[in-house]
């Protein structure tokens, strides 16, 4: 297949890089230092599932020279997605699917407006991994596997030959029977660990062990089941305590990017994550005062990241 990543990150130049490897056709889209180390001198990555290097890897910061694309996976931060919708357009063929890797909920509806609907996919991953240098990716954490799916759940052929192309990999991958019910379990996990991570400035293995931040992600975790189930969605019976083993698991230092983002003053997920929770609440009428107060409390900080001038 050729696939296009688009959005060199932690994400992207791991799963990226596990497809390159595995024979697939794949163009990095990446720009500045990132692309100069992907030109010069290939992609290394460092994992716990096994280290790997390519000497030669297709990259380019212009969408327009890669030509069309059967998959591009979107690896980009949630708040760059219509942006980046914008761009990728050259690489859309008659057949072509973009599939979202990040964070949130809102990503699909993002593409399909920019490119149709018929070029937007659902989809979702769980590793823990980040840019330790450029065109040097490092995953310490979570068995890596992707959901992917066409967004009316029917089981089409593109899907499936991006499944196989993933499996390939040696990368776990699945075809949900409903893609958003996986991308809200999603959304639960992810949000409960950025924001409590966000708020108390630590690593998971420090506040799940005391109990006031443990009880705070604990009643985050129940905000979303109640708001996915007012919006049509029934996840799981104890997905909100899963979630919570689930992180439980996680090695004692791990981290969420939106914390990492946060901790290093840049601008983060907050809006697509906490602020997604929040609104989609609200429309509901679902009470979400945790979220309510995780996300008005890390507002000023996400703000001024992204350069906005503060009252007073």
């Amino acid at each position: 297949m050729r696939i296009a990543i688009f959005g060199t990150g932690g994400v992207g130049g791991y799963f990226g890089g596990r497809l390159a490897r595995a024979g697939q056709d794949v163009t990095f889209i990446a720009r500045g230092a990132m692309l100069a180390a992907l030109t010069k001198t290939g992609l290394r990555v460092d994992s716990i599932k096994g280290d790997f290097t390519l000497d030669h890897v297709a990259a380019t910061d212009d969408p327009s020279s890669a030509g069309t694309m059967d998959v591009i996976l979107v690896c980009v931060k949630a708040w760059q997605v219509p942006e980046a919708a914008l761009a990728m357009q050259p690489m859309v063929g008659r057949d072509t699917i973009a599939i979202p890797l990040e964070n949130g909920l809102e990503a699909p509806d993002q593409l399909a407006q920019v490119l149709g609907p018929e070029h937007a996919g659902g989809g979702l991953c769980g590793i823990v991994s980040f840019i330790l240098a450029p065109g040097h990716i490092r995953h310490t954490g979570i068995d890596p596997f992707v959901n992917v799916g066409e967004l009316d759940n029917r089981r089409s052929e593109r899907i499936e030959r991006l499944r196989e192309a993933f499996q390939s990999a040696g990368v776990a991958a699945d075809v949900p029977i409903d893609i958003h019910r996986s991308m809200w379990t999603k959304l639960l996990f992810i949000a409960v660990l950025s924001g409590i991570g966000s708020a108390t400035r630590a690593p998971a293995g420090v506040w799940r062990t005391m109990p006031e931040p443990r009880a705070l992600a604990e009643g985050a975790a129940r905000e979303i089941v109640a708001v996915a189930a007012a919006r049509g969605v029934t996840l799981a019976p104890d997905a909100a305590e899963r979630t919570i083993e689930r992180i439980d698991s996680l090695p004692a230092d791990s981290t969420a990017s939106m914390q990492r983002d946060m901790l290093e003053g840049k601008p983060s997920e907050l809006d697509a994550q906490l602020g997604a929770v929040v609104r989609l609440g609200k429309a509901a009428g679902i009470p979400t005062p945790i979220f309510d107060t995780l996300y008005a409390a890390l507002l000023p900080q996400e703000r001024r990241a992204r350069g906005e001038r503060l009252p007073g």
